[in-house]
């Protein structure tokens, strides 16, 4: 009794703080991520007062965030529209992964960690984060926008490829090489194909399955069925995010409207919770001596995300604030960095502390950059066309004096 009444306390005054966290980076105008990380990393291990009541009803909680946030980002697009951008967009994974996994690999080498921990270390750096991203497109207003499908398509691609990559990483780190991970490679592939072939064919019966006139039985069914899909999605080695954005994607009409408007107070609730969790399961004391290296990883990273945003949204023909903004979106990063830092850390034990600072830093700069990006660069563009006004008439002044000489 005792435990239940501590863990309602601390759940309770976690709750609680959020809501006046989301309310005053509501008036000073920009998302409470950061403020959401920031609590929980001071209330977390090594924190002014730790909280270890609730601690796993917050993990739990944390998970479902996660899947909230990429169910109701399916819910915004249809399966065709998805096969679209995947074949759209393809060229666009392959420079996000160039681009962002290479600066990883190339730290890891120069911190001497060897060729395993520098296939963990660009794992770490290649994967934005869909639950932060997510979370900043609907703060912003951005869902609607020209240049989201072009994020989409590209959080989508990296997704899809952790069902390749994580089966060969723990391959590697349980030193069975390549080959150890084919079976496994080939069950996460399969699965993928499969409920992506059920969206695409079968998207509209899945929906009447779970069409209902009473808006408690549609909750119900719709959040039983992505929770179901996400689990299994995860016990066959592909994310559980994956398998409830996929849910989304198959879910089409008034089932996805419904749906959308019941479980978004849910979604804002369980995707604070996450960012919560996040940040109480960092160690303040940990972040000092790897610092320098993460500062530099996250200013090359953030540099190369918006690279790659930027030249997605061009290849789509966006304009060049579209551009700019998706580049921005692109920065954070979150979940998928830190459980491939957690699989890595038996390998090499400094790349916790490292990927845990990094992803600390750009989980609370990727927010801000998504927001000031392209007002940044607008700025930037608009300097020289203010100076070149002002300097051609002095110029072209004493040829026009001697134009009108005689």
């Amino acid at each position: 009794m005792h435990d239940t009444t501590a863990m309602l306390i601390e759940l309770g005054a976690i709750i609680l703080a959020l809501g006046l966290l989301g309310r005053l980076a509501g008036r000073v105008g920009f998302s409470p991520i950061p403020l959401y990380l920031l609590a929980g990393l001071a209330f977390g291990q090594g924190g002014i007062l730790p909280l270890r009541a609730s601690e796993e009803f917050v993990a739990t909680g944390a998970e479902i965030g996660v899947i909230l946030l990429l169910l109701l980002l399916g819910l915004e697009y249809s399966a065709s529209e998805l096969v679209t951008t995947l074949k759209t967009q393809y060229p666009s994974g392959v420079v996000d992964f160039v681009l962002n996994a290479a600066p990883g690999a190339v730290m890891a080498f120069l911190l001497g960690w060897g060729p395993v921990a520098a296939v963990a270390l660009a794992g770490v750096t290649w994967i934005s984060s869909s639950g932060v991203i997510a979370k900043v497109l609907g703060d912003l207003g951005r869902l609607g926008n020209r240049e989201t499908p072009v994020v989409l398509g590209v959080l989508v691609l990296e997704d899809l490829a952790m069902a390749v990559y994580l089966p060969i990483l723990t391959a590697l780190l349980a030193g069975a090489g390549l080959a150890g991970g084919a079976v496994t490679l080939l069950i996460s592939l399969g699965t993928v194909g499969a409920v992506l072939y059920v969206a695409l064919r079968h998207g509209r019966l899945v929906s009447r399955a779970v069409s209902s006139d009473s808006a408690e039985m549609l909750l119900l069914a719709v959040l039983g069925l992505t929770l179901l899909v996400a689990g299994l999605a995860q016990q066959l080695h592909v994310s559980a995010a994956v398998g409830a954005f996929l849910v989304g994607i198959a879910l089409s009409g008034e089932v996805a409207e419904g749906a959308s408007s019941l479980l978004t107070p849910l979604r804002d609730l369980f995707a604070a919770v996450f960012f919560v969790f996040f940040g109480l399961h960092t160690d303040p004391a940990a972040i000092p001596p790897v610092l320098l290296p993460a500062l530099a990883l996250a200013a090359v990273t953030t540099l190369t995300k918006i690279a790659t945003g930027w030249w997605a949204a061009r290849r789509a023909g966006i304009s060049p604030r579209g551009r700019w903004r998706a580049g921005g979106t692109l920065v954070a990063r979150g979940e998928f960095s830190i459980v491939i830092a957690g699989l890595a850390v038996g390998a090499e034990p400094r790349i916790g502390p490292l990927a845990t600072a990094y992803v600390l830093i750009l989980v609370v700069l990727g927010p801000l950059a998504a927001r000031w990006t392209e007002p940044l660069a607008r700025r930037v563009a608009r300097r020289p066309a203010h100076r070149t006004p002002t300097a051609e008439p002095v110029a072209e002044t004493p040829k026009a004096t001697a134009a009108a000489r005689p």
